[in-house]
């Protein structure tokens, strides 16, 4: 575990990277980096799929700079269009191959995640104050409402580096790809922790 920005250019690359949920804390600003060091990293051919929740590029009424989000839950969050994310990822050498939106399935997920923080309050109050719970508890029951709505997104999207010759190493079809027995060697997950 470290920190993408420490991926050295003489390690090791890789055949496919995973990063779930770190591009939203990268900044907008800093996307071309993040990009062009998971580009780096990885083999020509290679791919990086990249799961990152997304503002909806329609603005709606009552977003703010100053949200409940921003103030109590992730105070340096970024959750760029995902047309930012796209033109970030191409100017760093990677070709779009697909992208998905699975926004109702987050939604239920999170509903799940609530129901189960609400079952173990009293847990939870072992590690966090009350008050702590209760941001968390409301900022999931929102998020959960704005997945459901449209109002947020969530993206996978893979990407594909190109080996010198304009190819990748995936199958050709999406039903393909997923017959496809991964091995998770040379396989580089990226979180935020």
């Amino acid at each position: 575990m470290r920190d993408y920005r420490e991926i050295a250019a003489t390690s090791e690359p890789y055949d496919a990277i995973v990063s779930i949920g770190m591009a939203e804390h990268v900044g907008r600003e800093r996307l071309p980096d993040y990009f062009t060091a998971a580009h780096r990293a990885l083999k020509p051919g290679g791919v990086l799929l990249n799961q990152a929740i997304a503002e909806d590029i329609v603005a709606r009424p009552g977003n703010s700079e100053d949200s409940f989000i921003d103030h109590y839950v992730f105070p340096d969050g970024d959750i760029p269009p995902l047309p930012i994310m796209l033109r970030a990822a191409e100017r760093s050498g990677f070709e779009i191959r697909d992208v998905e939106n699975p926004r109702e399935h987050y939604a239920l997920t999170l509903r799940h995640w609530l129901r189960r923080l609400e079952e173990h309050h009293d847990q939870a109050l072992r590690f966090v104050d009350e008050a702590t719970y209760r941001v968390w508890r409301l900022y999931i029951a929102g998020a959960a409402h704005g997945f459901h709505r449209g109002c947020i997104a969530v993206h996978q999207t893979l990407f594909a580096k190109l080996n010198p010759s304009g190819q990748t190493k995936l199958p050709l079809t999406r039903d393909d790809w997923c017959a496809r027995q991964p091995t998770m060697l040379g396989v580089m997950e990226i979180n935020f922790l």
